[in-house]
């Protein structure tokens, strides 16, 4: 398609040239955790990884500086030690869930349903066939497509049509998952068989990856992606980069990171203990469940303890924490290790 038709196909569908990308971080910038997944977890933020039920298979997932023109970042995930037998329930896969609230634009449930298109760029040690599931929660819906690596160890770029649903009951208008993108590396035969065409009631023992499809788990090797973009219409348009900046503030909405040296306002102390209000920008999206991770006293060091979040919202919690005593005690800051808050879907 020429450049004329791009544009003119992007004009007539009404697509925003701007926020048009339903994928948080879809160039792997923002990696709050800063830490290499080798089970099932978030790797970069906003991409959750999944191993499951292997008993020979290791895996590094890391945010990595491999990419192709106009990125800088991938997530990367590498196979150090393969799975000799692929069992029935083993499966990997990367996904991506889209709050339900920002997809109400796309008419699911309806004869108006619209459709989207998944771009993103890839680059494998193995070539052949891979599965791409994008399903509807809500309604149990899914529509399982494919994409084929030509080459290996060289970035291609893949592009996939999803038509809009017309006959599921839609997507629901809150803060849950709405759409749920799932790119399988290795399906076991509990998760294939015979999958319906378009848009059907999902059953996973048909409808989660392609029984032809590579297993991606037999082999020590590297798999790269960057650059994944969902949009609506059947055109896939240029990438749309984000600063560092708003993709941060996205991904904080699921999953905030509070650094060491990091200060809060409004703390009441008193002998052997402090609690601090600390607030969430942006605010989340439902009240966060809070973890400690060897956070410090802010004058002496010593380490906090019994540390939780209470009076617990989208926009802060209060924390109180138990230090070793003495009224100078006063935790207002985090000295060093960190908190996190994490309301992911």
């Amino acid at each position: 398609m020429s450049k004329a038709a791009e544009l003119a196909a992007l004009i007539g569908s009404q697509t925003a040239l701007s926020n048009r990308n339903l994928i948080i971080n879809g160039a792997m910038q923002v990696d709050q955790r800063d830490t290499t997944t080798t089970a099932s977890g978030y790797a970069l933020d906003r991409f959750y990884c999944v191993k499951q039920n292997f008993d020979e298979l290791v895996i590094a997932i890391t945010q990595d500086t491999d990419s192709p023109d106009n990125f800088s970042n991938s997530l990367k995930l590498a196979v150090t030690t393969a799975e000799s037998s692929l069992a029935t329930d083993e499966v990997m896969y990367i996904s991506q869930s889209i709050e339900a609230q920002n997809l109400q634009h796309l008419n699911f449930g309806s004869s108006a349903a619209k459709s989207i298109t998944l771009s993103f760029f890839v680059k494998s040690s193995l070539t052949g066939k891979y599965s791409a599931l994008m399903y509807a929660a809500d309604a149990n819906r899914s529509n399982l497509q494919s994409y084929t690596i030509n080459s290996a160890n060289t970035w291609e770029k893949k592009t996939i049509t999803f038509d809009g649903d017309t006959a599921g009951s839609g997507i629901d208008n809150d803060n849950g998952i709405g759409l749920w993108l799932f790119l399988s590396l290795a399906a076991g035969s509990t998760y294939h068989g015979t999958p319906h065409t378009g848009w059907g009631a999902y059953l996973q023992t048909d409808d989660f990856a392609h029984s032809d499809a590579v297993n991606f788990a037999a082999q020590t090797g590297e798999f790269f992606i960057t650059g994944i973009q969902l949009e609506v219409g059947d055109v896939a348009t240029p990438f749309e980069h984000r600063s560092y900046a708003d993709e941060l503030h996205r991904c904080r909405r699921y999953y905030h990171k509070l650094l060491g040296g990091t200060y809060f306002g409004g703390f009441y102390a008193y002998t052997g203990s402090t609690t601090m209000r600390v607030p969430l920008v942006p605010s989340m999206r439902a009240a966060p469940t809070v973890t400690n991770y060897a956070v410090r006293n802010g004058s002496t060091g010593a380490t906090a303890s019994n540390i939780a979040a209470v009076y617990g919202a989208v926009d802060g919690f209060s924390a109180p924490l138990d230090g070793s005593g003495g009224s100078d005690q006063h935790f207002s800051h985090i000295n060093q290790g960190f908190l996190e808050a994490s309301a992911e879907l």
